[in-house]
This record gives C-alpha cells, structure tokens and sequence, in this order.
C-alpha cells in the first residue's frame, strides 16, 4: 500500500506508486527534514541531536561491525525476535537502499540509541517507535540474511543478481516428517535480533519493519525465549521444554579451527563476495508436551540418550563424559538406544559434521482445535553448508530419531547470511558490486 502522497496517477485514474524518493525515503533519511527544522520544527531538531549524540556505545553494546556478523558466534542472549520479510520492490538499486537503511538503523539500535526522534516535528511520524526508550542495548545483536527467491523464483533472475548467488544456497527441499505451515516459511530477507531484554529484540524487529514499508512486508515473525544452546564455554548449558539440557556438545565460538571448518564460508566459495558468511537454517519445532509428560522418567531419557536431571550421556556419570555409543548392557544392546536423539544427531554417524546450534523456547498460546500448548522450539542453526550438514543430518533424524514421535516441524527458513559489515558499509555491499 502506497503512503498518502506517494501515488501518481495512471492511464484510466488509477494510482501507481512511483519510484525513486518516497515521503517514506525522505522522512527517514532526512531528505524531508531540513524544510520541517526551517519552518520552525524545533521539536524534530532536539529529537534528532538526542539520537545522534545519545551518550555514545552503551556499555553493554556488543560490536555492530566486524569481520563476521554479530550474532552468530556472540555468546547466545537470553531473547529473541526472528521476522522474515517478503520484498515487494522490483529493483537491486531498490533492494541496495533497503539494506544500506536497515544498516544505518542496526547500527544505532544495537549501540542502545533509537532510530531517530521518538519526540519529533508534530506533523510527521516518529522516526523510532520508542518502546525501546530509556532501556540499555541488553547485549543486542542484528543479524541479516538473505533468502533464495532473491536470487531466483520461478525459474526468472528476479533482481539481476541470480550470477551471485552463493553456491549453497539453493532449497531444502522435502524433510522426513515435515508438515510445514507456508505461512510460517519461507522469505526474501530474515532478521534475527537477539537480545537479554525481550521489548529491545521487538523493538528492533518492530522498526526494521517501520523502515521498510513500500519495500517489504512481513512474512512471519517467531519470538523466543530461553536459549536452547550455549555458544561460548562461558555458558552453561539450557534445558529445553522437554526437562533436557540441550546442545551440550554444540560447536563454541572459542573453537577457531571448528568455526573456520563447520560455519564460516571460507575461499571453497567462488562468490568472493559471500565468503566469511555463513547460513540459516531456522526451524519451527512443535513440542506434544502433554504426551511427553505422561511419559515414564526411563522413556524419557532414553529418547534423548541422556539423563534428564545431570545431562550426563547414558554411557556417563557428567554431562561432559564422552558419549560411548558402543557400549552394550547385559541384555547385549548398546546402552544408547540405536534410535536415542544424540546417536543419531552425533558427529560420529554424520561423516563428522557439526553445526552452530542458537536456538530458543517459544510458546504461542493454546492450539483451538486440541486445547493443548502450541510451544516448542524454534531452531537455528549456522552452518558452512546446509546441505552438506544440516539437511544430512536431519534425513538420519527424521526417519529414525525416537524423539520424532514427540515434535513436528512446522516452520522453516534457509538463508545467506553475508559476511560481516564495515564501519560506513552496508550488509551485503559485495553483491551489488
């Protein structure tokens, strides 16, 4: 829908949005604000100067710039806000001015200051919702991807950019067990903001949005909370909705040469644009939580091949013990189950493979039609290549995991996420060179 204003009119009175500056565009990027402060819009003038000079990085910043993203390898915060956008601009010039305005938002939002005025010019929108106002950064991350319709969708180079394509960043395709909602999957762009306050995670998400109507629409959005993983040897590990401590043997950013081999895009990549990025699986899990909970304590642990209370591998006594999946018992059966969750998801019977795990708990009310919790988890993954890594192991998990009887998968998202950003750059500058 066009702003009032940003319409002309077409052949037969019909109105067309035009191209180019919208009030929108102009608003945001101060095209339209010189005139405002000229006739006097003083409010809009000590708005501005509060934004721009508001007390500088907060002290719980974490870097916006960097050789990598932030939020990928950052220790995992305790929110988040996921949205994935739909494009409905025509052009890669139109797409460049998104991006480079979503970095100038990013930047200021996750050093702790707002997008804009929240107290402007009377007349005009709020340059920042002001939600976020008065709260510190909480350690907020913004990470950006980039879909695969974006490159190509139904067969035509819709943007121009189908020759930049990164290499793996083609669908997933059919999962065993899937049951995806399409209104849950897919899009043109992701962004995952995360943070240790969950109205600064919205926020972010919120004006993203605000910034980029005319130019994209929201697909759908995922709010979590809890993480279901630990990204760095500084966190202990989280439990899941299940009882479970989750991701116990993840990948930790301290681990160079296991991020160089298992998440970062490295020169293997001939888009030399996209190396240093990495990619997105998100997953939208639904945990049956009433079933499990009937479930016998022994069942349970069995399921996952853990205990439920230490985290310790069946084959241990502490959660760090190493997972032995040839031990057998006295009835001659290994005492990992041959269907336990962490044979199956371990890098032993996945030719090595590791993946970056930073997932999160989500609970989105009661489901009308069972009267039952519509919650589980939302996951996400970093990985080198999806295919290679996630999508392998999930074919193991999906046709033999234990644990399938007790979740399904009901969203799901796969994106590029471009390399990190320099100070006056924008996210993925490469592609549009």
């Amino acid at each position: 829908m066009a702003e009032r204003g940003d319409e002309g009119t077409a052949k037969g009175g019909e109105s067309t949005p035009r191209r180019g500056m919208t009030r929108r565009r102009a608003l945001f990027t101060g095209g339209g604000l010189l005139g405002l402060a000229a006739a006097g819009g003083a409010g809009y003038a000590t708005g501005q100067a509060d934004a721009d000079t508001g007390g500088g990085a907060a002290q719980d910043a974490v870097p916006f710039h960097g050789e990598h993203q932030a939020g990928i390898a950052t220790p995992a915060q305790d929110r988040l806000a996921f949205g994935a956008f739909d494009l409905t601009i025509e052009t890669a010039a139109e797409l460049r001015d998104l991006l480079r305005e979503w970095t100038r938002a990013a930047e200021l939002m996750c050093a702790g200051r707002p997008t804009g005025a929240v107290a402007g010019h009377p007349q005009t929108p709020p340059e920042d919702t002001g939600e976020a106002a008065g709260l510190p950064a909480a350690q907020l991350t913004i990470t950006f991807g980039i879909g695969p319709d974006v490159f190509e969708k139904d067969g035509k180079d819709r943007f121009g950019l189908r020759s930049r394509r990164p290499s793996a960043l083609k669908p997933l395709g059919d999962l065993p067990g899937d049951q995806l909602d399409p209104a849950r999957t897919g899009g043109d762009l992701c962004v995952q903001a995360c943070s240790n306050d969950p109205q600064v995670a919205f926020h972010a998400v919120r004006n993203l949005a605000r910034i980029a109507f005319g130019s994209a629409t929201l697909r759908w959005t995922q709010l979590g909370f809890g993480r279901t993983s630990s990204t760095t040897r500084g966190q202990a590990t989280p439990r899941n909705l299940m009882g479970f401590k989750d991701g116990t043997n993840n990948l930790r950013a301290e681990d160079t040469t296991g991020m160089d081999r298992f998440v970062w895009v490295g020169r293997e990549e001939p888009q030399e644009w996209f190396r240093g990025g990495s990619y997105l699986v998100a997953r939208r899990i639904r945990m049956f939580i009433e079933t499990w909970d009937r479930d016998r304590l022994a069942d349970q642990e069995a399921v996952f091949g853990r205990s439920k209370v230490s985290g310790a591998p069946l084959t241990g006594t502490k959660e760090f013990d190493t997972v032995d999946l040839d031990i057998k018992g006295s009835d001659g059966v290994t005492v990992i189950p041959p269907d336990a969750h962490i044979r199956l998801a371990s890098p032993e019977i996945n030719d090595g493979q590791h993946i970056l795990r930073r997932g999160y708990s989500y609970t989105d009310g009661v489901d009308p039609r069972t009267n039952q919790l519509d919650a589980g988890l939302f996951f996400i993954a970093f990985q080198q290549d999806p295919h290679r890594q996630f999508v392998a192991i999930q074919r193991k998990l999906g046709v033999g995991d234990a644990l399938m009887e007790y979740i399904q998968h009901t969203g799901s998202g796969l994106f590029a996420v471009p390399p990190g950003i320099r100070p006056g750059g924008c996210i993925g500058e490469g592609l549009f060179r």
